[in-house]
């Protein structure tokens, strides 16, 4: 069993994140689904902009510490969805005990000094994808390699931005099927 903290979207803790997380939860982990934005969500990416905006960079890393540091001498899985994804990525580079980074259509930065000890990190991303375009995604893998990461990536060709949530637009069934399968292969991996 994996200990997962799976961070929202810039839309916020919406419905898929807690389908996300039962299925998980079904699956034998233990996972955890903190509100970044404490009760708000967004019903458009443009709203959620705003929140993220309002609430600020330093506070959501501030806010997912704050949930996180209790849980993680277990050594957590981080995961998360677009914006929780560059989360995730954060806290987990920041962590010596992390056993894995799960990332659902976004990832985030990496600082040039970035080092873990082969960290296991899968990537799902719609291909194309204008939040995550191929030349970023191309300098994304080789600094998250250079940094010590052991990296996956799966493309979806097609699918929306946020394809694995059922209340949106982008939601592809198929592919995001395959996401689960694959992710939840990526956890039992790392018990």
């Amino acid at each position: 069993m994996a200990t997962v903290v799976l961070f929202h979207s810039v839309y916020g803790l919406r419905p898929a994140v807690h389908a996300a997380a039962e299925r998980l939860r079904a699956a034998g982990h233990d996972v955890h689904t903190p509100d970044l934005f404490e009760g708000r969500t967004a019903g458009t990416v443009e709203e959620g902009g705003k929140l993220k905006d309002e609430i600020g960079r330093d506070e959501l890393l501030m806010r997912a510490v704050t949930v996180t540091a209790p849980l993680s001498e277990r050594g957590l899985v981080y995961a998360g969805f677009s914006l929780g994804g560059s989360i995730a990525q954060n806290l987990a580079f920041a962590d010596a005990r992390a056993r894995g980074l799960l990332l659902l259509h976004g990832t985030s930065d990496i600082a040039e000094d970035a080092a873990v000890d082969e960290l296991p990190v899968q990537l799902h991303v719609a291909d194309p994808d204008a939040f995550e375009p191929h030349d970023w995604l191309n300098a994304w893998y080789l600094r998250m390699r250079r940094a010590g990461a052991d990296v996956e990536i799966y493309r979806y060709a097609g699918a929306g931005h946020l394809f694995t949530d059922a209340g949106l637009d982008d939601y592809d069934e198929a592919a995001a099927e395959e996401v689960w399968r694959t992710a939840l292969g990526f956890l039992d991996g790392l018990r």
